[in-house]
C-alpha cells in the first residue's frame, strides 16, 4: 500500500486524531488497530485538561506544578511551552464542539487535582471528557477529506529506506501483513498498562510503538518511569475501572477500612499511590471515600465511576469505594525535541507513547491529554508545509513473533509483582530472568522488548525518584535522566 507523501499515523487516540486534523491540507493514513473509538485509553479519561485560563492562575504557575511534581526530571523549558500553548489547544477543542463543563457566566468550568496549586482541569459532565474530546475528533476525522482511515490495522514494525529513514510501517491485516507506505511516520501508540496485570489501560496498550522505535533504533529515555494511578476501583475487573482524581478535589477522602485517613488526598500520585500499596500490604485495605463530599450527586457529577461501581455492586453514594494503584501512564517512551521528532529520520511520536520531558518522574494530573495536542499541532506546524521527499527503496522488515495469552498473563504477573509501585533489585532481577525465559521460548515480541525496557532501567536507577521507588535505594540521588539504545536494552535487530 504505497501513499507517496502522505503522512501515516499509527494510532487513532486523542493524539493520532488531533494531529491528522491539524494536517490538513496534506495527506493523512491513519491506522487505527480497532474501529475508531476503541481500544484507545484517550475515550477513558476522566479528568479533563490542565490549563491555565487567568483569573488567579497562570501559565508561569502551571509550568511551575508541572516541574515540582515531576520530581527533579521535567525538562523547564518543555513545561512552560505545555502550560503556554495550552489555552490555545482547548479552544481548538472547543471550535471542535468538545462540550466542555461551563460556570453559570458561561466561562470554561475547572477542578482541583492532585498537586496543582489552583484548580485549572476542564472537563466534561465531571468525568467524560475522555469520550466527549474523542467523539468530537471521530466526528470531524470522518468529515475530512484528506484524511484515509484504515481501521483493523495491527502496526507490527517498522520500515526504513536506504538512509535509514522510517517510511513505511508492516501491519497485520485480516488478510495478511502489508506495508503501509508514505514519507514521514508518527507514533501515536500509546502506554504500556497492558503490561501489568492491574492496569486502567485497554489490554492492547503494550508498548507497541515503544518496542518498534526501539528496534528501528530509536533512542528511549526514562522508560522506568511508569505511573500508578492510586485511585482504580478493586472489583476485580480488567482492566480496572478508574475513579478520577477529581473526585478528591470535590473533597472525598482516602481512609483504610477502620475509616482511618493515612495519606493526604491532594498529594503528589507517586506518594498517594506508595501510601495505598503500603496499607493494603499491611492488611487494613484502603477506600475513597465519596459520601459526604458528593452523595446523592453521585449520577450526574460523576456519572461514570457511578455506573462503575453500581455495575459491581456498589453504591458509591452509600458505601466507599475499594481502591488499589494500578499502573495508569508511561512517562517515558520515545526520545523526541520539542517539535516532535525522533532520533531517526522521518520518525515523529506524540502522545503517551512519546518522552518530551513533560512528565519527569511523575506527570502532574491531566497533563497528559494537553501534552498529546500541544505537541501534536507542533508536529503539525513542522510537518504540513514541510518539503515532500521521494522516499529511496526500503529495506526488507520482517513481523515480529506473537506472544500467546498464557504467555502474556505470565508477563503481566512478573510486572505487576516486580516492577511495579515498590521494586527491589531481587525482584527486577526476577522479572527479567522470567522475560528473557520468555523470549528463549517466543523470540522477541514487541510486548516482551517493551517490558525488557521498562526493567533494564529500573534496574540501572538505583534511587527512589517519583514513581520509581526502590525500597532497596529509599533515597535520591542528583537528577539524570536515563537513555537506551537498542543495544544497552539487548533487542536483536533481526528479532
Amino acid at each position: 500500500m504505497n501513499r507517496p507523501g502522505n503522512v501515516i499515523i499509527v494510532g487513532a487516540g486523542l493524539a493520532g486524531l488531533f494531529l491528522a486534523l491539524k494536517l490538513a491540507p496534506r495527506k493523512v493514513t491513519l491506522l487505527s488497530q480497532a474501529p475508531l473509538g476503541q481500544a484507545s485509553s484517550s475515550a477513558w479519561a476522566q479528568g479533563g485538561l490542565a490549563v491555565a485560563l487567568g483569573g488567579e492562575d497562570d501559565p508561569l504557575l502551571h509550568a511551575k506544578d508541572t516541574i515540582e511534581a515531576g520530581a527533579g526530571l521535567v525538562d523547564p523549558a518543555i513545561a512552560r511551552l505545555l502550560a503556554f500553548d495550552g489555552p490555545a489547544r482547548v479552544m481548538d477543542l472547543v471550535a471542535l464542539g468538545v462540550p466542555f463543563d461551563r460556570t453559570k457566566d458561561g466561562k470554561l468550568a475547572q477542578s482541583l487535582e492532585a498537586a496543582h496549586s489552583r484548580p485549572r482541569v476542564v472537563r466534561v459532565a465531571g468525568d467524560l471528557a475522555g469520550k466527549a474530546i474523542m467523539d468530537a475528533l471521530i466526528a470531524a476525522s470522518h468529515g475530512a477529506d484528506h484524511i484515509e482511515i484504515v481501521e483493523n490495522a495491527q502496526a507490527l514494525a517498522l520500515a526504513c529506506d536506504a538512509n535509514g529513514a522510517a517510511r513505511a510501517v508492516l501491519c497485520r491485516f485480516a488478510d495478511g501483513d502489508h506495508l503501509v507506505a508514505g514519507e514521514e511516520v508518527v507514533l501515536a501508540t500509546g502506554g504500556v498498562g497492558g503490561l501489568y496485570s492491574l492496569t486502567t489501560n485497554p489490554a492492547q496498550a503494550l508498548g507497541q510503538g515503544l518496542a518498534m522505535a526501539a528496534r528501528a533504533g530509536a533512542l528511549i529515555g526514562d522508560p522506568e518511569f511508569v505511573q500508578f494511578h492510586p485511585t482504580a476501583i478493586d472489583v476485580g475487573r480488567d482492566p480496572a475501572p478508574l475513579a478520577t482524581e477529581a473526585l478528591r478535589g470535590e473533597g472525598a477522602h482516602i481512609v483504610n477500612a477502620q475509616g482511618l485517613s493515612f495519606v493526604a488526598d491532594l498529594a503528589a500520585r507517586d506518594v498517594v499511590a506508595r501510601a495505598i500499596h503500603m496499607e493494603r500490604a499491611a492488611g487494613r485495605g484502603a477506600f475513597l471515600d465519596a459520601r459526604k463530599a458528593v452523595g446523592a450527586r453521585f449520577p450526574e457529577a460523576f456519572p461514570t465511576v457511578f455506573s462503575a461501581c453500581l455495575s459491581a455492586g456498589l453504591d458509591p453514594r452509600i458505601s466507599p469505594i475499594p481502591i488499589a494503584p494500578a499502573a495508569h501512564y508511561h512517562m517515558g517512551g520515545i526520545v523526541v525535541d520539542s517539535w516532535g521528532a525522533t532520533t531517526i529520520e522521518g520518525l515523529s511520536a506524540v502522545g503517551e507513547c512519546a518522552s518530551t520531558g513533560a512528565h519527569g518522574a511523575n506527570r502532574l494530573a491531566s497533563n497528559s491529554l494537553l501534552e498529546a495536542v500541544v505537541f501534536a499541532q507542533r508536529i503539525a506546524t513542522r510537518l504540513r508545509d514541510g518539503q515532500i521527499t521521494t522516499p529511496s527503496r526500503l529495506a526488507s522488515v520482517t513481523a515480529p513473533p506473537s506472544l500467546p495469552g498464557p504467555a502474556r498473563a505470565q508477563l503481566r504477573a512478573l510486572m505487576q509483582d516486580h516492577a511495579g509501585v515498590v521494586r527491589d533489585a531481587a525482584g527486577l532481577n526476577r522479572a527479567i530472568a522470567g522475560v528473557d525465559g520468555l523470549i528463549s521460548t517466543f523470540g522477541q515480541t514487541n510486548a516482551l522488548i517493551s517490558a525488557r525496557l521498562i526493567l533494564i532501567a529500573a534496574l540501572a536507577r538505583k534511587e527512589s525518584r517519583g514513581a520509581h521507588f526502590r525500597s532497596d535505594y529509599p533515597d535520591a540521588r542528583a537528577p539524570q535522566r536515563s537513555f537506551l539504545t537498542r543495544t544497552q536494552a539487548g533487542i536483536d535487530w533481526a528479532g
